[in-house]
């Protein structure tokens, strides 16, 4: 996929810049670790392995550095900042053939 950015670094602002659920989804998708901002003032480090929007009451799920499983509502969560490593940036083919200064097939 050619032009694809990376999540890494990003620190959305829910309400001005986009939605928690497009955020929550982006998360989900996104191949590193998040800091989950709660309302309540914590921050929770995780892997977002599952998330359900569809539900009468919202959440995601992720695990912790060390392995513990977390449920969190929608209505606890303030954001979502990208602060692992994007373990899929620059795995795309083009990004093979950058490295290894080629050109694409015709």
């Amino acid at each position: 996929m050619s032009g694809e950015r990376s999540l890494e670094g990003w620190a959305p602002r829910v309400g001005d810049e986009v939605q928690l659920a497009e955020v929550i989804d982006l998360a989900f998708d996104y191949r590193g670790d998040v800091t989950v901002v709660l309302t309540h003032g914590r921050d929770l480090v995780g892997y977002v392995y599952n998330r359900n929007r569809d539900v009468t009451e919202p959440y995601l799920q992720l695990f912790d550095p060390s392995g513990t499983a977390h449920t969190l509502r929608y209505t606890e969560i303030r954001t979502i900042r990208f602060t692992g490593r994007d373990t899929a940036a620059g795995t795309s083919y083009e990004a093979w053939l950058r490295r290894k200064g080629e050109t694409r097939p015709a």
